[in-house]
């Protein structure tokens, strides 16, 4: 894979699969170009990029997830910077997004943008990633403020919903603001008739680092906490790890669920397995994977998204 060089070789417009993308782009330096000089095509890239519908209740969603970088965590695996070379990034996301049944993207507005006009978003479902201040490491990690898109922003950019990352810390007092914030994105997602996609957990400091509470019992509790949030919950979707006892965590809820992928795993078949049998449970929806999909241990982008499409 070329670092530095995003090669659009299978955007659906062109017959021969050889377009360089939405806006005729072929590298990354065509982006520094718009950035520096003609930054207004940003915006109009997303105000005409093709868009998918939502699929039919018998369809289940494969979404590529890219917002880690915007909280300072650049690691895949053994590898604390594998993400930090944005070419690479962006290649590596290109080349999933083109893999057939792949249906949508989630990351910050850097990535969406860069990849939209890539043109590797077209026809794609796309979710914006909304509170990144809680950077990785940092002691204000549970302070998930706000830092990345609001829902009018969303809206304003043709976006079908938000991302909204709940850690909940029982002996973090700070851990109400995050509630009450995720709330108001909650209500104003709502509002525009767009996804709220909450990512829960129950969190704790342990040796200087935020742990997830994975067990099926705090699972269950976070759901619940967070299908709480807001005046109203008709757009409320949830995003979750799969744990042990997938199928009692899932009748916590009638909310939508969708699978994340979490820290990449070096038995990809353990997570392939985990991944089919929450598959199965009726109200998961789909899968949201990053790291496991982008940066996978055999290093084949193409093979391992492929198998995942396969599970669906």
């Amino acid at each position: 894979m070329a670092v530095g060089i995003v090669w659009i070789t299978t955007h659906p417009s062109m017959a021969d699969g050889t377009s360089k993308g939405a806006v005729g782009l072929s590298s990354i330096s065509d982006l520094v170009d718009i950035r520096s000089h003609e930054p207004q095509r940003v915006r109009e890239a997303l105000a005409t990029r093709p868009r998918r519908a939502m699929p039919t209740s018998d369809e289940k969603l494969m979404i590529i997830a890219c917002d880690h970088p915007a909280r300072g965590a650049l690691g895949a695996g053994a590898d604390e910077l594998a993400m930090a070379d944005r070419g690479e990034l962006l290649a590596r996301c290109v080349e999933a997004l083109g893999r057939p049944g792949v249906t949508g993207f989630l990351g910050t507005a850097d990535m969406i943008e860069d990849l939209t006009l890539l043109g590797a978003l077209d026809g794609k479902l796309v979710y914006g990633s909304m509170n990144r201040g809680g950077l990785l490491g940092a002691k204000f990690e549970m302070d998930d403020r706000f830092t990345g898109y609001d829902a009018q922003g969303i809206a304003d950019s043709g976006l079908d919903g938000g991302k909204i990352l709940l850690r909940i810390n029982y002996d973090d007092p700070g851990s109400v603001a995050t509630l009450e914030a995720c709330a108001h994105a909650v209500d104003e997602l709502a509002d525009h008739q767009v996804m709220a996609m909450i990512e829960p957990f129950i969190s704790q400091w342990q040796e200087g680092r935020i742990r997830n509470d994975l067990s099926p019992q705090a699972v269950i509790k976070a759901i619940a906490i967070a299908s709480g949030l807001g005046r109203t919950s008709a757009h409320t979707w949830l995003k979750l790890p799969a744990v042990d006892d997938m199928e009692r965590v899932m009748a916590s809820t009638t909310m939508p669920a969708l699978i994340l992928g979490g820290e990449v795993n070096k038995d990809a078949d353990a997570a392939l397995g985990s991944w089919q049998r929450a598959l199965a449970i009726p109200n998961v929806r789909g899968l949201v994977i990053g790291r496991s999909l982008l940066f996978p241990p055999s290093g084949d982008v193409a093979a391992v998204v492929d198998e995942a499409v396969g599970l669906l």
